[in-house]
C-alpha cells in the first residue's frame, strides 16, 4: 500500500494523508525542513496558497485563513 503524502486536496484544503485542515502538523514539519535555508520563500509559497484557498474557502474568516496558511511560519 503507497502512504500519501500530507498535500492540500482542493477545494476544501483538507490533508490529503490525515483529513485534518491543511497544512497539518506533518505539512508543516515537512516544509519548515524543506525551506530551512529560505523562509522568505517558504512565506511566498504559503501565501500564495493562502491567496489560492481564499478563492475556494470564502465562507470562512480570512483572517483565520491568514493565521492557518503564513501565521505559523513566521520566524519567532
Amino acid at each position: 500500500m503507497r502512504r500519501r503524502e500530507h498535500l492540500p486536496s482542493r477545494p476544501t484544503w483538507r490533508c490529503q494523508a490525515c483529513g485534518i485542515a491543511w497544512p497539518c502538523s506533518s505539512a508543516k514539519l515537512r516544509l519548515l525542513a524543506e525551506y530551512r535555508e529560505d523562509r522568505p520563500a517558504l512565506m511566498i509559497y504559503l501565501a500564495t496558497l493562502h491567496t489560492e484557498a481564499v478563492e475556494h474557502l470564502a465562507e470562512l474568516d480570512s483572517a483565520n485563513l491568514a493565521e492557518r496558511f503564513t501565521g505559523w511560519a513566521r520566524a519567532r
